[in-house]
This record gives structure tokens, sequence and C-alpha cells, in this order.
């Protein structure tokens, strides 16, 4: 674009010209979170605002959603492209279903205020930052361009909860509470990893140069990593069965059935004796 003064004709001939040169090729916010919502609202009636159905309407349904994922990938893929990648997203929706299944089953036994799996599909962001992740991880491996990133943006908007659709993320995963929870994209969780909220799984540089190494951690299987810990750093390896405490600031690997904690000082006066000295400023 032009640096100096521009009349209101020329900026929008500027605008236009832009907006041809990028061919409408990005699917909108609002239409991915409506394909996320259609979808997840099929595979859980917990989600949806329409009855159960019979199997010819579940049937509809089913093909609603495959046809909207292909009108989504028509400005990149091109019509017979774009079907051609929703039928095969839509072939792998029974082990999506199954997987998001023990995920849910995980989050009710991982917290014991979680009551049921209907509570935990309708109102835990944890299970809804899970589903979308599936979604947009199949997506990504079938090589779709910037549609996965953008699910997993609408699940950060309504969760809170960052991951990363290149992530690689196993069987019965359980997040409690959420929020905060960033996981880069080629981080590796194994089976029955649980993580809670203010968890960062990150990359120890961002330079650009090392787009395409692994940069992001590895939690092996049943690992426990607690609140507002940080492990950094794609050698880093937690061993499985190691629980990573609260606040952990993690940039190395630790073996198997490690506990790797924080230490710090809490101190406990009354209010009377501090009065004379200022421990802290805001």
């Amino acid at each position: 674009m032009s640096t100096g003064s521009t009349t209101g004709s020329e900026f929008a001939r500027e605008l236009a010209a832009s907006s041809r040169s990028r061919g409408g090729s990005l699917p909108l916010k609002r239409e991915v979170s409506d394909f996320l919502d259609r979808l997840l609202g099929l595979l859980f009636p917990q989600l949806s605002e329409e009855s159960v159905g019979t199997v010819e309407e579940i049937e509809v349904r089913l093909q609603l959603v495959r046809c909207d994922l292909a009108r989504l990938l028509r400005p990149t893929f091109g019509q017979v492209r774009g079907e051609e990648i929703s039928h095969e997203f839509v072939d792998v929706l029974p082990q999506m279903h199954v997987a998001l299944g023990l995920d849910a089953a995980a989050i009710v036994a991982g917290d014991p205020a979680a009551e049921s799996l209907d509570e935990v599909v309708a109102a835990y962001p944890g299970f809804m930052a899970i589903a979308t992740h599936r979604v947009a991880n199949r997506l990504h491996h079938l090589g779709i361009p910037v549609l996965p990133r953008l699910l997993s943006e609408v699940a950060h908007t309504k969760t809170g909860i960052d991951i990363h659709p290149g992530a690689s993320i196993g069987r019965s995963f359980c997040i409690d509470h959420g929020t905060g929870i960033v996981i880069g994209e080629t981080a590796v969780i194994g089976d029955e990893v649980k993580i809670y909220q203010g968890v960062t799984l990150g990359a120890l540089s961002v330079a650009k140069a090392a787009a395409g190494t692994k940069r992001h951690p590895t939690l092996q299987d049943r690992v426990v990593v607690y609140a507002n810990a940080t492990v950094l750093g794609g050698d880093t390896v937690v061993g499985h069965d190691s629980v990573v405490g609260g606040n952990v600031w993690l940039t190395q690997s630790v073996p198997p059935y490690s506990l790797v904690y924080h230490s710090s000082q809490v101190r406990v006066r009354k209010v009377p004796e501090a009065q004379d000295q200022l421990d802290f400023v805001i």
C-alpha cells in the first residue's frame, strides 16, 4: 500500500486490488464457528438445540455437515478436491466420537466436581477445547491450511484454552478448569494425561528459523501437570507417571515416576505484627 497521502478513491482502489489478490480464499471465523457448532451438535445431543431424531434425520444432518465443510474448502481446493476431503473427514467421525467419549470420561473420573458425562459435554470448557482440537487436528493432517487454526481460535475465544491444531494428543485427555492453557504446535501428549489451568507447553525459542522443528515438549503417558506450570523445549520429555507441581518452570527432561515441584517460603503472621514493616508495595 502507498505510504503517502491518498484520496478516498485511491484508497478504495488499493483495497479492491488487495481483495482480488487474496481471492477470498479464507473462511470467515463466523462460518467456521457455525460449522463447529453443527458438527459437535451432531456428535453430542447435549450441544444441540435439535432433538436426537431418527437414523434418517441424523444421516441428513451428517450430509449437511459434510456439505458445510466442502463449502469452506472450495475456495482453496476447488469443488472436486473439497468434496473428496470432506468425505475423508466424515469417514473418521466414528473414531473421533469414540475418542471424545474417552476424553469426557477422563474428565469425569479426574474432577470430583463433575457429576456426569452429560454435564462435562454440555458445560466444561476443557471438553470443548479438546473436542475442537480433535476436529482441527484431523483437518491439519489432511493438509488443510488456515481452517484448522481458525477452529482452534474459535475454541480459544470460547474457553481461554489455546491448543495449536498440530499438537499430538493421546487418548483419555483431561483438562481441569483449563483457563490460560497454551499447547504448542509440536507438543506431544501421551495417553491419560491431565493438566490444569495456566499450564504452558511451549518453546524455548520463538525464532522463525525454528519453524518445522520439534520445539515443544513431550508428556508421556499418565503425566499430571498442575496449575501455572511451564514446560519448555522440544527436547524436554516428562517421563511417564510423573507429576509436575504448580508454578514449576521446567526446561529439561525428567525420568518416569518423577515428582517435580517448586519450593517457596510462605510466612503467616498476625496483622498487628506486620503493621510496622511494609512487606510489599502496589
